[in-house]
């Protein structure tokens, strides 16, 4: 199994290089891949649920921040290709599938709880909660607070995007509407 502190270094690694380079757009793809590293450290430590709202948070908030980047820089052309981003791009990808692999063959079958506690939500939970869906039950009883932070935290995130996105802007003192 994937050992976490291997990914821990990653991220360290690839927060190291988003502090210290000097283009905005590769510190924000780089920041973007230290949250993915995130979200596999959520697998690796056996909570799926954070990693799918780590991940549906990271995805989001890095469209919207290429989004505003690349709104107020927009390069102009070349004439000459750069190859350099894209094989960097595909590396990543590449490295990230690599360290993905082994985790997913890791997970046990469908059906199989390997926790214990996922085993009793399995045999107590209808009793206990009087639930007849179970999913429900451990989502709403046994998890209600674990799914309000995660509530929060997309509708945060949801918040986030329509500030970002909004058509009109703050107006500077003295402005009139008929002047922005």
């Amino acid at each position: 199994m994937m050992d976490i502190n291997l990914i821990l270094i990653l991220m360290i690694f690839g927060s190291i290089i988003a502090i210290e380079t000097k283009d905005i757009l590769s510190c924000v793809v780089v920041v973007g891949v230290v949250g993915l590293f995130q979200s596999l450290a959520f697998l690796v430590l056996k909570a799926p649920d954070l990693a799918i709202v780590q991940l549906v948070v990271e995805i989001l908030s890095l469209v919207i921040l290429l989004r505003v980047i690349l709104r107020k820089e927009a390069p102009e052309p070349q004439h000459h290709p750069d190859y350099f981003p894209m094989v960097v791009g595909i590396s990543l990808a590449a490295l990230v599938l690599l360290f993905v692999y082994p985790i997913i063959h890791e997970l046990p079958e469908f059906g199989y709880p390997i926790m214990r506690v996922a085993k009793e939500y399995i045999e107590t939970g209808m009793k206990a909660t009087g639930a007849t869906n179970l999913v429900s039950a451990v989502i709403l009883d046994f998890r209600a607070y674990d799914t309000l932070g995660e509530a929060v935290v997309l509708f945060t995130a949801v918040c986030g995007a329509l500030i970002v996105l909004r058509k009109t802007g703050r107006k500077k003192s003295g402005e009139s509407e008929t002047e922005a």
